[in-house]
């Protein structure tokens, strides 16, 4: 890992290009604080795509959540959303491909954590585009407050098909709750710290890099042609699978442990400064 000291980057290929696909986490990346995306970030993801360059949204969001920021921000591409389980289409409004956890197996994942915890709180991300955030008891909602969420008895949040589940723990650190369940569960399903207060469950093996993957074929790139962007645990297989990986100054701890660069936070541009100096603008 590099420090505030970018590495050298070679041309992906020859077309001149650093690199032929950017790939951005969502929360804590490319949206500020505010949730917004400044004028600065904009303006170099317009010169990177005007030199060639592809644009790709990453986001443990569900396709249901991430729609409105991207509608917002304006993005019409290709995303990766619900940690990999889906790749949408934001500018038609079309969910490509869509996973789904296995709720057997939920079930008894949250019933091992319990057992080593206590009682959690849960939501679940029903599966779809149109699918809904459920709340069970105590489960607070951290990011996005005007995002909808359907409060539910806990009884009731494995009843239709779902993408993924929430766990908080009201005496636990969050970092301290997932490498609890991934102790206890990690054979059932995979775990993985998304944010503040954002402990999800998710199909075995499934995680950012293997939708980035699936992403980058349609598109005709390769991880050699990749530099991803990024804040939090949930980003070190995207890191993993791409040729460079830059942490924002906020990111968590373990993301900046397997950063190939650190730029500035989030609320400093941190995206921008990186594009500004590999596709300087005409």
């Amino acid at each position: 890992m590099s420090s505030t000291s970018p590495s050298p980057v070679s041309p992906a290929d020859g077309d001149g290009l650093p690199f032929r696909l950017v790939a951005t986490d969502l929360d804590g990346t490319l949206l500020t604080s505010e949730e917004t995306v400044s004028g600065r970030t904009r303006a170099a993801l317009a010169a990177a795509t005007g030199a060639g360059a592809l644009h790709i949204i990453v986001t443990g969001r569900s396709a249901a959540w991430a729609r409105p920021v991207f509608d917002e921000i304006g993005y019409r591409g290709i995303a990766v959303c619900g940690q990999g389980a889906q790749v949408y289409d934001a500018g038609a409004h079309k969910l490509l491909t869509s996973l789904t956890l296995d709720r057997r197996l939920a079930a008894l994942a949250i019933a091992k954590i319990e057992a080593e915890t206590g009682p959690l709180a849960v939501a679940a991300n029903q599966d779809g585009l149109d699918g809904d955030v459920l709340a069970g008891p105590g489960y607070e909602l951290l990011i996005g407050s005007d995002l909808p969420v359907v409060r539910v008895a806990k009884d009731e949040l494995l009843l239709s098909p779902l993408s993924k589940l929430y766990i908080q723990h009201r005496a636990m650190t969050d970092d301290l709750l997932a490498e609890t369940a991934r102790r206890v569960a990690g054979d059932l399903v995979g775990v993985v710290l998304a944010g503040a207060g954002i402990v999800e469950l998710l199909p075995l093996g499934l995680s950012k890099a293997t939708g980035l993957a699936v992403a980058a074929r349609r598109l005709g790139v390769r991880a050699a042609d990749t530099i991803a962007f990024g804040d939090m645990p949930n980003d070190v297989p995207m890191f993993g699978w791409a040729a460079h990986g830059v942490a924002m100054a906020n990111a968590h701890e373990e993301l900046l442990a397997v950063a190939d660069e650190v730029t500035v936070s989030n609320d400093e541009d941190g995206v921008a400064a990186v594009l500004e100096r590999l596709y300087p603008a005409r």
